[in-house]
């Protein structure tokens, strides 16, 4: 088996699992797990604090081109930076998820962020997840994987994941579908799988059997090019 640190793209919806399968299959390979999503959030949560607004691409390439934005690896999981401060909590809440997603659609911010990414994961030994890894960031990864679920688990889970309170189940439903439909039909980079991704669907799969399957890839792609 070859030593040679892998590039490792999973892409998917919201709600599939992304997050946390990337950041348990990149620790239990000693890689560092790079999340888009965090660094859209971080940017987001920096819109929010300067009052630009979401749907203006210019003044957020300039906004995002003045932020500092680094993740630092945590046995719990990365620590998310924004000009030196802790952000990790905040940018989960729910104002900054759905200003993400908006400010996320802009081709001048999401250049902007594929460059950043591709420096940070030029070397290899990366798992990165979010939504246009295979396709844009990483084209030629070592291995692609698109995780998928049904609609009605992904709602579930991110329900679970937010736990917000106040907030019902059809309102988290309805943000999420929404969220589905810009990712998909964004003008630039649009949620499709990579043609050479290994598609799991994970809707009657534990987050081990995931893991395990992804891991058996990683193993057979090693073999590969021993």
């Amino acid at each position: 088996m070859t030593d040679r640190k892998l590039i490792i793209a999973i892409d998917g919806p919201a709600g599939a699992g992304k997050s946390t399968i990337a950041s348990r299959l990149a620790r239990k390979l000693g890689y560092v797990n790079l999340e888009s999503g965090a660094m859209y959030r971080a940017l987001a949560l920096k819109a929010i604090e300067w009052d630009i607004s979401f749907d203006d691409g210019p003044a957020l390439r300039k906004l995002a081109e003045g932020a500092r934005i680094a993740l630092e690896p945590t046995l719990g999981g990365n620590r998310v930076l924004l000009d030196g401060k802790d952000v990790s909590t905040r940018i989960r809440e729910r104002d900054v998820t759905e200003a993400a997603s908006r400010v996320s659609v802009h081709p001048a911010v999401r250049e902007w962020m594929v460059a950043r990414q591709q420096d940070m994961g030029k070397d290899g030994g990366v798992v990165m997840e979010g939504r246009d890894i295979g396709t844009k960031v990483f084209p030629k990864a070592d291995l692609k994987v698109f995780l998928d679920a049904d609609p009605v688990v992904r709602e579930q889970r991110r329900l679970d994941q937010q736990k917000v309170k106040g907030v019902s189940a059809e309102s988290m439903a309805a943000d999420l579908r929404e969220r589905d439909r810009r990712d998909r039909t964004r003008a630039a980079s649009p949620l499709v799988p990579a043609e050479d991704a290994v598609v799991i669907d994970s809707t009657n799969l534990s987050e081990d059997q995931v893991v395990h399957q992804i891991e058996a890839l990683v193993e057979a792609k090693q073999n590969q090019t021993a």
